[in-house]
């Protein structure tokens, strides 16, 4: 019994996705779309120089450009912020006066104790300010 080609590079497809799921490298993964491309090249006609040049093509070519991609994507900083983080940069009104020594805002929807960055500034109540830093339980304010 003869095997066709595309057949076997259909094995070989599977046999690059078993480590794909076992590592979860994605590289792996770029092989073994680039045997199914083989595969297909297989089944049109192509000769096998033409098949390993399609599998070779479209395996550097998916590893050259998703790769980067991917590893840009693992580096980046989630764009949710919680926490201290997520209070950073919001609006804030003064319910007691705020000044380089202390006073009381609303932030949130909760009263948190603040102070003026510059110890000169003092911001009354009622006055919108804006939260630059926390400090343990006090806002830093401009």
């Amino acid at each position: 019994m003869d095997i066709e080609a595309w057949v076997w590079w259909l094995i070989g497809a599977v046999g690059l996705g078993i480590p794909l799921v076992v590592t979860a490298m994605p590289e792996f993964g770029m092989l073994a779309a680039g045997a199914v491309a083989g595969a297909v090249t297989a089944g049109l006609g192509g000769d096998i120089v033409l098949q390993v040049l399609v599998f070779v093509a479209v395996s550097v070519a998916l590893i050259a450009v998703v790769r980067p991609i991917a590893g840009r994507h693992r580096s980046q900083r989630p764009e949710l912020a919680s926490g201290i983080d997520a209070l950073k940069g919001r609006q804030a009104v003064v319910l007691e006066r705020v000044d380089g020594t202390g006073g009381r805002i609303k932030l949130a929807g909760e009263v948190w104790s603040a102070r003026a960055l510059d110890s000169d500034q003092v911001y009354e109540a009622g006055q919108q300010v804006d939260v630059v830093d926390i400090e343990g339980a006090t806002a830093i304010v401009v």
